[in-house]
């Protein structure tokens, strides 16, 4: 197993009114692992994904952007146990298409053999980078905004600089070493607003619930020579707003290429839980008058801390990868889009349901991650947290796609922007947390959490 600190900080977390739902699950398709460990080999590669010319811009209107303030990237990481190879990517973008990553997946797959299961595409969730792919369930709620036709040049060049990277990662893998511990930023805030008549509304909400934890995963090379970094942590990327028509990784990726800077290794960082969470400093007009460059100090340092913090790692590890599918009901009358025709079916009683993809990754007794395409509010991460076998839980927010925001039952009463973008009814939050928490308690670790 991970040596890891005992010192793991306490947070408070605020439970909702969960609402009485119906648990459908799919079944669980697994990736078999080696029951000993055959020492871990891994690889980074960071690829410039900047486009030359200028794109339509994702998050908040539709505008087209004007010059680049900051150089965006893939950045990819190969870890392979000797029997299972799973690839993480962290892009600087805000959302793609469920379809989209169905479209990339297809070609690692076709060109590389690798599983699905084993590739997950995470998007740091800046608001001021480029769209890529077609607009997926978006266009259902802000059909307006998508006037336009993608660009699918620029596309084909995101989707080709990926499998390359991955490729490149690949022909790289070295014997390497994991270690992983928590780190904690008060770089964020609940951005639920809620007015005398409780009413909610993009704000702030310093008594809101909130995560603050950054799980922190490091790798080194065989010589215990620092390798790359993966940092998760729960923020928006909307440091910069809608006037902001700069090409830019907003807070998360100035933190990233901050820490790089600091100590020469990559960053993958990984948004968590952000769907009712903002950075503290908020849509500003432009770089000259917002505090985009105050996040080095804000969360850039606070990870190199938690980095620091790791003291022990190991080359034996073990890697398992699974996922399972959640059915939940969506909202009634609710269209859908042609694209994402493979995650809606319709019940014999006429009841339209959303299929919702889980990702699992666990790494020995110690780790367990989950992902899934979701802008999700941090109180159900924070509860699967809570209730996890494993002491180290982490959530991949914005993973393998978009499909819109997932309140709890309690926020749902209070309105506000997030149900206007979201498919799912107020039983959701329970088919997610139930199904997530049953899968973790099912595939206990040996050595549970102190």
């Amino acid at each position: 197993m991970l040596f890891f600190q005992n010192h793991i900080p306490t947070f408070k977390r605020r439970t909702g009114l969960w609402a009485v739902a119906v648990l459908l699950l799919f079944p669980i398709r697994s990736q078999a692992i080696n029951p000993k460990a055959t020492g871990l080999r891994a690889a980074v590669v960071k690829v410039d994904v900047t486009p030359e010319g200028h794109q339509m811009l994702l998050g908040y209107g539709a505008r087209r952007s004007t010059g680049v303030l900051d150089r965006i990237y893939h950045r990819i990481t190969v870890l392979d146990d000797g029997k299972t190879q799973f690839v993480l990517v962290s892009s600087d973008f805000a959302v793609v298409s469920p379809s989209e990553y169905d479209k990339v997946a297809a070609k690692l797959k076709s060109q590389l053999g690798i599983d699905p299961v084993n590739f997950w595409w995470t998007l740091t969730h800046t608001h001021s980078a480029p769209e890529v792919g077609p607009p997926g369930l978006p266009a259902l709620f802000m059909g307006e905004r998508y006037q336009h036709k993608f660009d699918s040049d620029y596309t084909d060049v995101v989707e080709k600089k990926l499998i390359d990277g991955v490729a490149e990662a690949r022909k790289k893998l070295e014997p390497a070493r994991l270690g992983v511990g928590w780190g904690m930023a008060q770089a964020n805030i609940n951005r639920r607003a809620k007015g005398v008549d409780g009413k909610a509304f993009l704000g702030m909400d310093p008594d809101g619930p909130v995560d603050r934890r950054i799980g922190m995963l490091r790798l080194d090379k065989a010589d215990g020579t620092p390798m790359a970094l993966i940092s998760n942590y729960a923020i928006h990327g909307t440091v910069m707003g809608g006037e902001n028509l700069l090409i830019s990784g907003d807070a998360p990726g100035v933190v990233a290429q901050y820490v790089e800077e600091q100590l020469g290794i990559p960053l993958l960082f990984i948004n968590g839980a952000a769907g009712n969470i903002a950075p503290i400093y908020s849509q500003y007009a432009n770089h000259k008058i917002g505090r985009l460059h105050q996040f080095k100090t804000l969360l850039g340092d606070k990870i190199i801390a938690a980095n620091q913090s790791i003291k022990a790692t190991t080359a034996d590890i073990s890697l398992k990868t699974a996922s399972l599918v959640v059915e939940t009901p969506r909202k009634p009358e609710l269209g859908w889009v042609d694209d994402l025709k493979d995650y809606t079916r319709t019940t014999k009683a006429g009841v339209n349901m959303v299929k919702l993809p889980v990702r699992f990754l666990q790494i020995n007794d110690d780790i367990a991650i989950w992902s899934a395409p979701l802008e999700l509010f941090c109180e159900i991460s924070n509860e699967v947290r809570d209730r996890s076998p494993f002491p180290y839980t982490f959530y991949f927010g914005y993973g393998n796609g978009w499909l819109g925001y997932l309140l709890t039952a309690e926020e749902i009463t209070h309105g506000g922007y997030e149900i206007t973008v979201s498919p799912y009814t107020p039983a959701a939050a329970k088919d997610l947390t139930e199904s997530v928490v049953n899968y973790l308690q099912s595939h206990p670790p040996i050595v549970k959490k102190p």
